[in-house]
């Protein structure tokens, strides 16, 4: 990563986000946040857009990492009964500025705490390990010590495991070596061994799993990785939807706290028991040149409930190729469509709103220095859900600065990612998101989860 990139990056975190202290209680993490805006008065707009700017490149540096997912996939296994778990999530940028949401695990024995990125689109855990290089520094981020657990070992070539790694293992000493392998996360890369330790979430009854396979982190270069580590429920074989299949039943959900809220929290549910009853649902598509993704179809989209006129193709999925379609991701922050699609969308919302169009800011081209009423945008997907998105879901607001955006932008005119739409974070904000494998299907039901 370049020093420039780096020093807009450090710039976006500080103007966007203050940390805080988390407040802990048996089933919320509780922090809090300023709204999305320079960080006086005088600041100028200039300022807010060259940080939207910066993430709008990580939500690109994100998709690029995304499409090239190709790990081999897990059949889920949902027989017997299964248990459940309600585990604190929160927004990262308030603890760890980073834009994935966090929840606190606990890895070898005893049980050493982690706050790990929850990352429903990535599969294997990576921890940060004792003499990282490239890590964040120890006294500002704990690493996980495998000489201080009794129940750690490193996970050899040769083993199943070591082959079901997300990109090439790496074993020069041959069978019975340490498992290594390379890997890139949005603009960073590292290099790990595979290892297993016991690990569980929050709030889980004892280990969710005794022995975990999860990435040790020993060289990472680029800012992008998060400090204290990641947790994948993506639906590769290593992912923590697989590898705890046998206790959760391949089903979680999420319900995304809201940016805005100067207090919020949220919960990862895990299993079946527990999941709303009456949710609307989609099909779960597979891609089998992405098989971690989560696609679904989206079959329209209705500004100010009007539905816009979208060509079918634009928003078809062709699985023979891999390309087009639509993802569900939590990891990035403004939803991406493509771009015939957000150019209707685009249209439609101009055409609701009737007020001048002020300059674009920061990646986004549809703004209003004025106060104006925002129609509703919705999602509607196949077998009937629909997501309705409030206003605090459509808007990015930059309070001071009196400016208001459509936050949502147009993806690559080119490419393997030109087709794809990515419903991403801000627009899944105080909605129960589940994710159920084992039943082949995707879950939407509004829950307000903004504490």
């Amino acid at each position: 990563m370049s020093i420039l990139r780096l020093c807009v990056l450090v710039i976006l975190f500080a103007m966007f986000w203050t940390p805080s202290t988390a407040v802990r209680s048996s089933t919320l993490l509780l922090a809090r946040s300023r709204s999305l805006s320079p960080p006086n008065a005088g600041a100028p707009l200039t300022s807010w857009a060259a940080s939207l700017d910066a993430q709008s490149a990580a939500d690109e540096a994100r998709l690029a990492t995304l499409v090239a997912v190709s790990v081999p996939d897990a059949k889920p296994n949902s027989n017997g009964r299964h248990g459940r778990s309600f585990v604190p999530i929160a927004p990262g940028r308030q603890i760890l500025s980073i834009p994935n949401y966090v929840a606190r695990a606990r890895l070898g024995t005893p049980p050493q705490t982690l706050l790990v990125a929850i990352d429903p689109s990535n599969d294997a855990a990576w921890i940060p390990c004792s003499a990282c290089v490239g890590c964040a520094p120890a006294a500002s981020s704990p690493s996980f010590s495998p000489t201080q657990s009794s129940t750690y070992r490193p996970v050899r070539c040769g083993w199943p495991q070591c082959a079901q790694v997300p990109g090439t293992p790496s074993c020069p000493g041959g069978v019975g070596a340490s498992c290594a392998f390379n890997l890139t996360y949005g603009s960073s890369t590292f290099q790990a061994v595979l290892g297993q330790d016991a690990f569980s979430l929050e709030n889980d009854a004892g280990a969710a799993a005794s022995s975990y396979t999860f990435g040790c982190l020993r060289v990472v270069t680029g800012s992008s990785v998060p400090p204290q580590g990641l947790v994948g429920f993506g639906r590769g074989p290593l992912s923590f939807l697989s590898q705890t299949k046998d206790t959760y039943g391949s089903v979680f959900s999420y319900c995304l706290p809201s940016y805005k809220s100067s207090n919020f929290s949220g919960t990862l549910r895990l299993g079946p028991v527990g999941q709303p009853k009456r949710i609307k649902t989609t099909p779960l598509l597979y891609n089998p040149h992405r098989p971690t993704l989560y696609y679904v179809d989206m079959t329209g989209i209705r500004v100010g409930g009007k539905a816009v006129p979208i060509a079918a193709s634009a928003l078809a999925f062709d699985p023979a190729i891999g390309t087009g379609g639509t993802i569900v991701d939590a990891g990035t922050m403004f939803t991406r469509l493509s771009g015939p699609v957000y150019a209707a969308v685009r249209d439609a919302f101009r055409r609701r709103v009737r007020a001048p169009v002020s300059a674009p800011l920061g990646g986004f081209d549809t703004c209003y220095n004025v106060t104006v009423r925002v129609p509703s945008v919705a999602f509607a997907f196949a077998g009937g859900a629909a997501v309705t998105l409030p206003e605090e879901n459509v808007m990015i607001h930059s309070s001071r600065g009196g400016v208001a955006c459509l936050a949502m932008a147009a993806g690559p005119s080119a490419g393997v990612n030109a087709g794809l739409n990515v419903l991403a974070s801000m627009q899944q904000q105080n909605h129960r998101v589940l994710f159920d494998v084992a039943n082949g299907r995707v879950g939407f039901s509004r829950e307000l989860c903004t504490a």
